[in-house]
């Protein structure tokens, strides 16, 4: 993965200060006063691939005291070389800002021997590109990056969506399964994250694969604006599906429907997904973990304008619900 397992531990040494446990104190205390039931946080990369701007955009602008790590400097986290991962930890302290999880690629793949979708959709790579053999490699790469960076939450995916993926179910079961078991002995949680291209898209198949893999830290990266991208209506249809003690983190984005079909990202706020109602139910189940910004849409002209717009949005309707965010 670029660099020796030896040359990373020597490069994170420093990481003690850190703890690989939810909750534990990291290099800097919460702030005294937290009146938002959820860790208000951004993916970073949304905003920029300079890192050190993300976490002052996120920081000092948006007055967030968590972040989300997928990418910096055009490349993905799990790509980062020993001497980058230990200035991206500098610069969170500088921030003051705490990790939510590894948005890792792990899984992004296709399935072997199954064969391609008819469909031919776009795919998201966020600069990864590791095929399906490479995957034990990007999950261990997951663990010691989510141990250096103080979180014990780690993203992946159930492989690019199939036209019939019944035939494969079973073994991409079995595949999450041992990837949740081998998180488990080092203390991680495995985030499995609906996404509409990949084969567990809506909060309906959600609950089919949740249910499927029933490791104790196998909990789901709940999506709406991807569950609506695919078609299905993600509050209240596709969450009321869901099993909430399995929720484990929520990206937070927007949906409007084109005339003709299909969909377009929107700024949050701005499409068809009822993020309030989301919001309230969230909040009324004791979810306490991450709402994460993940904006998609660029309407405003670059990613950290559209960001910045979509933030607004977000903590509009957070506001409006007297969640204190």
């Amino acid at each position: 993965m670029g660099i020796s397992r030896r040359q990373f531990l020597q490069a994170t040494a420093s990481a003690a200060a850190f703890s690989a446990v939810d909750g534990a104190m990291p290099l800097f205390a919460e702030p005294a006063l937290q009146t938002c039931p959820f860790r208000l946080s951004v993916i970073n990369d949304e905003i920029s691939q300079d890192f050190e701007h993300s976490c002052s955009v996120a920081a000092h602008d948006f007055g967030l005291s968590w972040i989300e790590l997928r990418g910096m400097w055009n490349k993905n986290i799990t790509d980062l070389s020993a001497k980058e991962v230990d200035e991206s930890r500098k610069i969170l302290e500088k921030y003051r800002l705490r990790v939510t999880d590894i948005a890792s690629p792990l899984f992004k793949v296709d399935w072997p021997g199954a064969p391609l979708s008819s469909k031919g959709e776009r795919r998201d790579q966020f600069h990864a590109d590791a095929d399906f053999k490479a995957q034990d490699g990007v999950l261990e790469r997951s663990i010691e990056l989510a141990k250096a960076f103080g979180t014990r939450r780690i993203r992946c995916f159930d492989f690019w969506r199939l036209d019939d993926q019944k035939p494969y179910r079973a073994a991409m079961n079995q595949k999450l399964r041992e990837a949740a078991a081998r998180c488990e002995k080092d203390g991680m949680i495995l985030l499995l994250e609906n996404e509409m291209s990949c084969n567990t898209a809506t909060g309906a198949e959600a609950a089919e694969t949740l249910a499927a893999v029933t490791n104790s830290n196998f909990m789901l990266n709940w999506d709406p604006g991807n569950a609506a991208a695919a078609g299905e209506t993600p509050y209240p249809n596709g969450y009321k599906l869901l099993p909430k003690d399995r929720i484990g983190h929520c990206h937070c984005k927007d949906v409007v429907r084109k005339p003709g079909g299909g969909y377009e990202w929107a700024p949050v706020g701005g499409g068809i997904i009822d993020w309030r109602g989301q919001f309230r139910a969230l909040a009324k189940q004791g979810y306490k973990e991450a709402v994460s910004l993940e904006t998609h849409w660029r309407g405003a002209g670059t990613p950290e304008a559209s960001t910045r717009i979509s933030i607004k949005g977000l903590k509009q309707d957070l506001e409006s619900d007297g969640l204190g965010c």
